[in-house]
């Protein structure tokens, strides 16, 4: 077990549980250089030794899991440190009551189970994006619970983990990875138990999800037939919902209403534009019937690896931008 040299005062130590996968790699590579933080690794060939991830987890003071399900499970089991944080990147946790969901922006209950809890789940990347579009509506009034939503994401192929990125950047990759390609068409998405719970929907939503021949970047983007909603809302309602809610938020940005040259190129929207960061930039449009919104985010940053350092943050008590690209 080794960790990075003490330089005179105390050092949080961190652990991550699967660092060779992509999730992992994005961690370390955005604690580097951070002197509050202590890195503890093992010898690579013992990754997958109970042993040696026991030793790691139970020293940590914050540990990352960066595994699929079964094998993050595991490593919860191997953990006997009762001060021992853990931020679990996989689905296993994200809809356990005993467990902080990690989105604080969602309101200050959410922050504060952050803040005090020692098992946080790490939001999907989809699910994060649309929770963020959703939840101050139906929080709002705005859109009823029992509804059944609709929504559409396009994410880059690096969503897919380390084989898809193979697939996608081989020399040879096949003329089928150059269009989008939609997935998950038995509509049983993984995310789908999250988007549920954590927007405060009766329904998981109708989810049709497309992966697309560029690395990074994600946008979900969820319609709304205005005349079937409370009130029949307008646009500039939507819009304010959403400024209200995370008009505070560092990481939340709701764009102008209406303002094309700003949020647009020539008409079409960049999914990429929030790539290198840990922003996600929401988009009301649409006209007096139909209103579209939008959530847009680096799905390795604030749908990802960005977003468990920002609940390391908040759970250390360290400021919550520390490591962060707004």
């Amino acid at each position: 077990m080794g960790g990075g040299e003490r330089q005179g005062f105390m050092k949080f130590k961190v652990f991550v549980d699967g660092s060779e996968g992509t999730t992992g790699l994005q961690i370390h590579e955005r604690l580097a250089g951070r002197p509050e933080l202590e890195c503890l690794t093992i010898d690579p060939e013992k990754r997958k030794d109970r042993d040696a991830r026991a030793e790691g987890l139970n020293a940590a003071d914050v540990a990352f899991l960066c595994l699929p399900d079964e094998a993050a499970r595991e490593s919860v089991a191997l953990i006997t440190n009762p001060d021992t944080i853990v931020i679990d990147a996989s689905t296993a946790h994200r809809t356990n009551p005993r467990w902080a969901y990690g989105l604080p922006e969602l309101g200050p209950t959410y922050r504060e189970r952050i803040k005090t809890s020692n098992r946080i789940a790490n939001i999907g990347c989809h699910a994060g994006a649309f929770i963020l579009a959703v939840h101050p509506l139906v929080q709002a009034g705005i859109i009823p619970p029992d509804r059944v939503l609709s929504c559409f994401s396009l994410t880059g192929y690096s969503g897919g983990g380390k084989k898809m990125i193979a697939a996608y950047e081989a020399p040879d990759r096949p003329p089928a990875l150059e269009s989008p390609r939609p997935y998950a068409l038995g509509l049983t998405h993984k995310h789908l138990p999250e988007m549920q719970l954590h927007a405060g929907l009766d329904h998981a939503p109708i989810f049709s999800p497309v992966v697309g021949a560029f690395r990074q970047g994600l946008a979900v983007s969820v319609p709304l037939a205005l005349a079937e909603l409370p009130g029949a809302p307008r646009l500039t309602q939507l819009h304010a919902a959403l400024a209200a809610a995370y008009g505070d938020q560092p990481f939340v940005r709701v764009l102008p209403l209406g303002d094309e040259a700003e949020n647009l190129d020539g008409g079409f929207f960049d999914v990429q534009a929030c790539n290198g960061t840990n922003r996600a930039d929401l988009m009301v449009t649409g006209n007096d019937d139909q209103a579209l919104i939008t959530a847009r985010v680096d799905n390795l940053g604030k749908g990802a690896s960005g977003s468990a350092i920002q609940c390391m943050n908040i759970r250390l008590g360290l400021p919550e931008q520390t490591g962060l690209n707004v």
